[in-house]
């Protein structure tokens, strides 16, 4: 059995191969990102049965490579770079090239002999980046929210007491209309009153008289158009954005349809739609033998950490494992705990 090692980077790839021993059988070497490139290592590696690859998952660079190796019939590993650091560390190895790297990937599929990684089914991957592209669009939209908030605290600081969200489609309604506390002190009550915000409500004559009221005697009243503009500009962002997070809401759940694990998922009470859609864009679950197991991957297993005398009764939880994936899951799971009696117990 041959053991290969591959260094991904961004533009070019390094490749090391070494025999059952942990020899090298040839000299390191750099292969490029592009079909020449994968040519160059597919003749290098020769028979599929007699090699087994390893490299590590590096940012997203590796995803076509790791697809392009398992077409071709090769067992792939993916692996976590803290274990080959790790790994390279025993060694006291003072120099750090890409060529050692690879070695170093070959070396250690050489002596711990990991379990191959699968390739992903279309459907798994599809929620994967979708989870991905929606992490983002909602990051941006805290980015405006924050952006609004600083222009109301400067312009017109009255108007959170009125409208507490920012971000809903009754507050970028009226914002787009009046970006400032300016705008409001000399508007119509009654026109404000009439606007309609998600197509079905609108404002009403209370708030709107309330808001212009609060405007004719706010403390921000000293800041015009700059402000204007950055309201006007946030608020449309908004807009686009909440339309687009539930585009992709929708086209979620349209997958998880196609997921077998997704349905499943989808029937414990508290996990909705979001919530499975990231335990399986981050979970290979057929990777796990036990509970404990898939525990400890994330990071909420308890760490025991007794020494001589000291055995205490409880531990914290062991931080090591998945930390975005456990910021993501704390408010599913108090949601979860609040409507699962199985969990509340």
């Amino acid at each position: 059995m041959r053991f290969v090692g591959i260094d991904i980077g961004s533009e070019k790839h390094v490749v090391a191969i070494v025999d059952e021993a942990g020899k090298p059988l040839r000299k390191p070497t750099p292969f490029s990102e592009d079909d020449l490139g994968y040519q160059q290592l597919r003749s290098l590696l020769g028979d599929p049965s007699d090699a087994f690859v390893a490299m590590e998952a590096t940012g997203h660079y590796w995803q076509n490579l790791f697809a392009f190796l398992h077409t071709e019939g090769f067992a792939v590993v993916l692996l976590n770079p803290t274990r080959t650091a790790r790994f390279a560390a025993e060694d006291l190895r003072r120099a750090k090239t890409d060529a050692l790297d690879a070695l170093g990937i070959a070396r250690f599929a050489q002596q711990k002999r990991p379990a191959a990684t699968a390739l992903a089914d279309q459907a798994t991957l599809e929620l994967r980046e979708l989870m991905r592209l929606r992490d983002r669009l909602v990051q941006d939209l805290g980015d405006r929210a924050r952006q609004v908030h600083r222009t109301l605290d400067l312009s017109f600081p009255e108007f959170t007491r009125h409208v507490r969200d920012v971000t809903s489609a009754k507050a970028t309604t009226l914002l787009l209309v009046c970006p400032t506390g300016l705008d409001f002190a000399v508007a119509d009550p009654h026109a404000l009153a009439e606007l309609k915000y998600d197509s079905r409500h609108v404002v009403g004559l209370e708030l709107a008289q309330a808001l212009c009221d609060a405007a004719k005697r706010t403390v921000g009243r000293h800041h015009g158009t700059p402000y204007e503009l950055q309201m006007r500009y946030a608020c449309e962002d908004i807009t686009t954005l909440r339309a687009r997070i539930k585009k992709l809401d929708d086209d979620i759940k349209a997958t998880l349809e196609r997921h077998e694990v997704g349905k499943l998922l989808t029937t414990i009470d508290g996990i909705g739609d979001n919530t499975a859609a990231r335990l399986i864009a981050s979970i290979d679950f057929a990777n796990f033998a036990s509970a404990s197991a898939l525990a400890a991957y994330v990071g909420v297993a308890p760490l025991v950490n007794h020494s001589g005398k000291r055995q205490p009764l409880r531990g914290p939880a062991c931080t090591m494992g998945d930390a975005a994936l456990r910021a993501k899951l704390w408010m599913p799971t108090l949601r979860a705990v609040r409507h699962n009696p199985w969990l509340k117990a």
